[in-house]
């Protein structure tokens, strides 16, 4: 029987990401320090939000929004909607829900250039019949994905983009047990779906005004650099591969494919790795 799977750029078995919420200012700290690993991460941003520009370089929670686009426009980091104004979207009428997400991502759109596809959900977690009202405001938005904080402990590629689950949030007790499980486990030689490690969290969790700690975050990232099995990017680069991945149309007998997207995928059939450029088909053993 033919076994196929999903593979990450340069056939790697695991991606790792990070998600952070709300545009604080210890962002330009936490991206610097990204950078400085060579991890990717995505930084969901209240463009209602942004304090005045008379305020830069001040002590307000926030960015200004010059210095929101002094940081991001030219970075390696993605930009996502986070609602205009942080709003709780299941406790509020669905025409301002709608307008919360629209228009935050209108804003970001008009300030960074491109399209905003990705969100997380400001407080992260929705149940019951708000889930699925929730859901189906996002979706109408023109939102791909959207994360919650509900925290899976687990690596598995998600089943509902909307709902999209984070393995654990940066200071989980249980994150370098985690991450030791993820480094740890080979697939390489085994039919099986690639595997997602996915942080989430707050830069300002590691300012003076929460736990002033950076060598928590810095001692994480340092930990989770430099592997070659690892494929780091930002939220929308994993969402947008994995679509192009499922686009992959397969002859019925399994011996050709073709790929009608403009994204190199890799994949695994039948013991055998395989990369396939945009618009080739190829023949499969």
């Amino acid at each position: 029987m033919a076994h196929l799977f999903l593979r990450f750029p340069g056939n790697r078995h695991k991606a790792l990401t990070f998600s952070y919420d709300d545009g604080p200012r210890e962002d330009a700290r936490l991206a610097a320090l990204f950078d400085k690993y060579g991890i990717k991460a995505t930084f969901n941003l209240n463009s209602g939000s942004f304090p005045s520009e008379d305020k830069k370089g001040s002590d307000t929670f926030r960015m200004t929004k010059e210095e929101a686009f002094e940081l991001f426009h030219n970075s390696n980091h993605e930009v996502a909607v986070h609602t205009l104004s942080h709003a709780m979207l299941d406790k509020i009428g669905v025409g301002e829900a709608a307008y919360e997400v629209a228009k935050d991502r209108e804003n970001l759109e008009e300030l960074f250039g491109g399209f905003i596809r990705g969100m997380s959900y400001p407080y992260g977690h929705y149940s019951g019949e708000d889930r699925e009202r929730v859901k189906s405001i996002v979706r109408d938005a023109g939102i791909l994905y959207a994360r919650t904080a509900d925290e899976t402990h687990d690596f598995a590629i998600p089943e509902d983009w909307l709902m999209l689950d984070p393995t654990c949030h940066h200071a989980d007790p249980q994150i370098y047990d985690l991450l030791k499980k993820f480094f740890e486990t080979d697939y390489s030689k085994r039919d099986r779906d690639p595997l997602l490690f996915y942080i989430w969290g707050h830069s300002f969790e590691f300012g003076p005004n929460f736990s002033n700690n950076w060598p928590l975050i810095e001692e994480l990232a340092e930990k989770c650099s430099g592997r070659e099995d690892v494929w780091y990017a930002t939220n929308i680069e994993i969402f947008s591969y994995i679509e192009a991945y499922n686009r992959l149309l397969f002859s019925r007998n399994k011996c050709y494919v073709y790929n009608p997207t403009q994204t190199e995928i890799c994949f695994f059939f039948n013991e055998k790795d395989y990369t396939i450029k945009p618009g080739e088909t190829i023949t499969l053993d």
